[in-house]
């Protein structure tokens, strides 16, 4: 018996050895959204018609709305989110029309993981100001001279607080150790989490996000969270903002309660440059930027190629969301 031949449309960026995988299974027409300018996202409708187009039978996508009926009445044999909740993608329907749904979980931790680390120094040595008077011939600004202004603590022998203990917290977790830290952790779905969310922030230098937005974790910490945490502790979030109370955030700030922060998130994902947060010192933002990595990519290339390929030879991938599709 012939193989049956497959042919791949995929706007996710693609590369390395999963794209290697992928090429080896099917013709693959590479479309990644990142690549336009601008961003170029499409809904269910148009994805159906470059489906159409290019006569594939499977696709993959990172950010792209798969929405609409018209996709999930294509005859594809698997369909991949290249991210960890494929929410993109109506499940649901696609599991209707016996259409296997993919996804890269873990894909972008050290990634996170990395940025975490450089917010913590970024906002415990003041890098970013520090970096703004060299640049503009003010090392001795104000009649001080450097040491004045940035004496801070190390972060060696100090203690860290991970809310969340799944992909990223792990990864982070190694990290902090191996800079001399204690690393404490709090996960009600872990059972290796250390702490209750209380010990956590009564004990914790540094406190760092790593949790998913559910209705249980929305605004889970506030203003009693953060006035738990010691006198000038550090306030990381690499997750997503709707875990914290913003304003809560701005006052245990203003109040010098709170040593600083660093957020890698915000509501609406911008930040209006009048916020107060942009005019902190101690608060060091990114606009979104913890999975920008090149190897984030090869990451999820390689767990959906290597997920399609199981796939296709009548396998059951541990990456598959709707493994009920299989037993039809």
């Amino acid at each position: 018996m012939s193989t049956p031949h497959h042919t791949a449309y995929v706007t996710a960026p693609f590369r390395g050895e999963g794209l290697d995988t992928l090429r080896g299974l099917a013709d693959v027409v590479l479309d990644p959204w990142i690549d336009h300018q601008p961003v170029r996202l499409l809904d269910g409708d148009a994805l159906a018609a470059k489906v159409t187009e290019h006569g594939a039978d499977i696709l993959i996508v990172e950010s792209d709305f798969v929405t609409g009926t018209a996709l999930y009445d294509l005859p594809l044999v698997a369909l991949g989110a290249c991210r960890g909740d494929p929410n993109n993608i109506d499940v649901a329907q696609a599991t209707a029309k016996g259409i296997p749904v993919l996804r890269a979980p873990g894909r972008n931790a050290d990634a996170v993981a990395e940025l975490a680390v450089a917010l913590l120094f970024a906002v415990n040595r003041g890098i970013v100001p520090a970096d703004a008077d060299v640049r503009e011939g003010q090392t001795f600004r104000d009649g001080t001279i450097p040491y004045q202004r940035y004496r801070a603590w190390q972060v060696a022998g100090r203690t860290a607080g991970l809310v969340g203990l799944g992909a990223v917290g792990r990864a982070l977790k190694w990290r902090l150790e191996g800079l001399g830290m204690t690393v404490l952790s709090f996960d009600p779905y872990a059972p290796d989490a250390t702490s209750t969310l209380d010990e956590l922030l009564a004990a914790a230098d540094v406190v760092s996000m790593h949790a998913p937005v559910t209705p249980e974790t929305t605004g889970m910490i506030g203003a009693e969270q953060f006035a738990r945490m010691p006198e000038g502790a550090v306030f990381l979030n690499t997750a997503r903002a709707q875990l914290h109370d913003t304003d809560a955030l701005v006052a245990a700030l203003e109040s010098g309660h709170l040593g600083g922060a660093g957020l890698d998130h915000f509501v609406g994902e911008k930040l209006p440059v009048d916020h107060p947060l942009c005019a902190m010192g101690r608060v060091v933002l990114t606009p979104h930027i913890g999975g920008a990595t090149y190897d984030t990519e090869a990451n999820h290339s390689k767990v959906i190629a290597d997920g399609i390929a199981e796939l296709l030879a009548g396998g059951r991938p541990v990456n598959l969301v709707n493994p009920e599709v299989l037993d039809r």
